[in-house]
Parts: C-alpha cells; sequence; structure tokens
C-alpha cells in the first residue's frame, strides 16, 4: 500500500503562484509513476502533470505547459507541482496519484492510477 498526502493550496490572485506537495509513504519503492490531477465541480477529473520517479521523465497538458512544472526530492517520495502565472480556471480539487505501471505518455486516465490522496484545494481569483 502507498499513501498519498497532499499540501500546499490555497487562495491566490490571477498570476500568483503555489506550490503544491505531495508526499508518499508506504510501498513507494513499488511506486513508477506519480501525478497530479485537478477537478472542479460538474466536471471531469483532469490529469495536470505526472512524473517516472525512476527516468525522471516529466509529463504536462498543454494549457499548463510554461506555467506548471513537476518535479520530486532526492528521495523521490515528495512530489511536487510548482505552478505559476495562475488562471483563475486552474481553480480546482488538486488530487495526487500514484502507479506501479510507467508514466510514459503521460497517463492522463485517472482510472488507471491505484493510489489516491485525498486532494488539496486551489482557488484562484480574479
Amino acid at each position: 500500500q502507498v499513501q498519498l498526502v497532499e499540501s500546499g493550496g490555497g487562495s491566490v490572485q490571477a498570476g500568483g503562484s503555489l506550490t503544491l506537495s505531495c508526499a508518499a509513504s508506504g510501498a513507494t519503492a513499488t511506486t513508477n509513476c506519480i501525478a497530479w490531477f485537478r477537478q472542479s465541480p460538474g466536471k471531469k477529473r483532469e490529469g495536470v502533470a505526472s512524473i517516472s520517479t525512476f527516468s525522471g521523465s516529466t509529463y504536462l497538458i498543454d494549457s499548463v505547459k510554461g506555467r506548471f512544472t513537476i518535479s520530486h526530492d532526492n528521495s523521490k517520495t515528495t512530489v511536487f507541482l510548482h505552478m505559476n502565472s495562475l488562471k483563475p480556471e486552474d481553480t480546482a480539487m488538486y488530487y495526487c496519484a500514484a502507479d506501479p505501471v510507467s508514466c510514459y505518455g503521460g497517463r492522463w486516465n485517472p482510472a488507471g492510477y491505484k493510489y489516491w490522496g485525498q486532494g488539496t484545494q486551489v482557488t484562484v481569483s480574479s
């Protein structure tokens, strides 16, 4: 089992920045892909960024490229989502997800992830 705990959400004005953290514990050695998803009311859960912990490869959806980056610490048990130039449309609950299968190509289908955190809210005001 892998446990995921997100933190770092909050309220910011448009153009501001936030860094989300996802701390993984438990059987982390089996985790190959850690991803960030987001979901706002009435919308489907959307993949935003992912990182392959073994290779270090990162993937971002087009709407956040140039604004968001994903990284992990040296122990590869904490993954960060650095969000800059935030827009009101970035407002959502952000979830961390992990899975033993590689992130190759991005892996934006939430059904493919075995472990999930509880989420952290990001609100961007105009």
